[in-house]
């Protein structure tokens, strides 16, 4: 696989390896067909009595159509369940099903969180139904959002895993930092993935600065503990990935979506039949639109199995995005839309003024979209300084139509974010500057645009017009 700029996945390629993932993957595969259960959540979750049961009723799926009070009931069995094991007189003496059974515990909290909020806001901007309505207006504090990221810092505390994690990196002993809850797997896991759990979050909510940084621990390989779970493995670079997009940083979030791509690939044949091969799928298909717009603003060369996937997947659109100009913004605002995370308020809605209820997708679309506009002629742009050394601010102003001064200020703004940090080691939020001009450079002086790493292309122009004299 060849790759631009150095741009390789940040994983390395060791056959063992990648035998030892997809073994565990095969593994976890047969363990969910053996436990699971589609009758989904008891009526009771929480409280000393039979634990076990009760953390293993955390972990299964609510149903998609239940009612207003199955939703309050299941948070209540939530804050229940998770008081019991942080605020025991010390750690719960249990032994968790699976380590995979940690990771669906988070994973169906946050759901559960994401979806009523969605559904409050609607309501609250729809008003279908007054009843239910006054119920959400009467209880703003269920499913609230500061509850919930305080289960999740709490687990984190509690357990110690951002200094075991720090530990493990140091090379020194994990045991010396994890102290009596630490060492327990049950708080070990929960607190592991309860980081993830965070990233996704902070990333529902719009911080995606935070959003990265709550990973500074965690090390981005496949030797990490979420890759041993498909589902985490999935939505860990998902999350990265789209962070990073929404940052401006594109070569990294190709990167990202890359690497957990071209894993998928290699271990479709362990996915259908699985409980997961729907969501599997879908994460799937919205990396690829995210790689697509992430492309169209950075160019870069992709492993040839992602290339030839976008080509059938969206070969006009990819065209259209390529070529810019006002025909390309329905595409970005549609592939956006489709691969997005279902963003959501971190406050409740006004339900006394539904109009000053927003959309948090539609929100962050105008936001992703300003983007868009501001490099929408790049390619017209481009093209014409490709054939040039230097150019007048004016002449180029008169082949694109507008006024000179808003030229400038386009052109300055482009060369800035040309310039990008990607990253290599450490926090994901560190890493190098480079500059992304896809072979093109260019600064301004007065009312002159120098344009470097073009001559070649000014020689073929002479070179064309000189045979074309000749050929007359």
């Amino acid at each position: 696989m060849s790759y631009q700029n150095g741009n390789r996945p940040p994983i390395d390629d060791d056959d063992v390896e990648e035998e030892a993932l997809v073994a565990d993957y095969q593994e976890q595969v047969n363990y969910e067909d053996e436990n699971y259960d589609g009758d989904g959540r008891g009526e009771t979750i929480g409280g000393p009595a039979d634990l076990k049961a009760q953390l293993e009723q955390a972990a299964a799926p609510l149903e998609y159509a239940a009612s207003l009070e199955v939703k309050f009931q299941s948070y209540d069995n939530y804050c229940s369940l998770f008081h019991y094991i942080l605020n025991s007189d010390g750690p719960v003496d249990i032994e968790q099903p699976s380590y995979y059974w940690a990771w669906d515990v988070i994973d169906e909290f946050i759901y559960q969180f994401e979806s009523f909020c969605r559904y409050r806001n609607r309501v609250a901007r729809t008003a279908p139904n007054e009843e239910e309505a006054q119920v959400l207006r009467e209880n703003p504090q269920t499913w609230g959002c500061y509850s919930v990221l305080n289960v999740l810092y709490s687990l984190i505390q509690r357990s110690q895993i951002n200094e075991q994690l720090a530990a493990q990196k140091r090379g020194d002993d994990q045991n010396a930092v994890a102290g009596e809850y630490g060492s327990r797997p049950l708080y070990k896991m929960l607190g592991y993935f309860s980081i993830i759990g965070l990233l996704r979050v902070h990333c529902l909510l719009g911080d995606f600065s935070l959003a990265l940084k709550t990973l500074d621990d965690i090390e981005m390989n496949k030797k990490a503990m979420f890759a041993r779970v498909m589902a985490a493995h999935l939505n860990t670079y998902y999350y990265v990935g789209f962070s990073y997009m929404m940052l401006r940083r594109y070569a990294d979030a190709v990167r990202m979506f890359s690497h957990i791509l071209i894993y998928v690939s290699r271990t479709k044949n362990f996915q259908k039949g699985n409980t997961q091969f729907d969501a599997i799928a879908k994460k799937t298909e919205q990396m690829y639109a995210l790689i697509a717009i992430c492309n169209s603003f950075a160019p870069t060369r992709l492993d040839d199995t992602i290339h030839t996937a976008l080509r059938e997947k969206y070969g006009e659109k990819l065209s259209r995005m390529q070529r810019g100009g006002p025909d390309a913004l329905p595409i970005y605002k549609e592939l956006f839309q489709s691969a997005c995370p279902k963003f959501i308020s971190p406050v409740p809605p006004d339900f006394d003024n539904p109009s000053l209820n927003i959309d948090p997708v539609e929100h962050h679309t105008e936001i992703f979209m300003d983007e868009v506009k501001t490099t929408l002629f790049n390619p017209t742009v481009k093209s014409y300084l490709k054939l040039y050394s230097t150019m007048d601010l004016s002449k180029l102003a008169g082949f694109l139509e507008v006024e000179p001064e808003k030229l400038r200020s386009w052109l300055l703004v482009n060369k800035q974010r040309s310039r990008q940090i990607r990253w290599t080691d450490g926090g994901l939020l560190e890493g190098e500057v480079f500059s992304n001009t896809d072979g093109l450079d260019y600064a301004i002086e007065g009312d002159l645009i120098h344009i470097s790493e073009a001559k070649q292309g000014r020689r073929l122009v002479d070179w064309y017009l000189r045979n074309l004299a000749r050929a007359y």
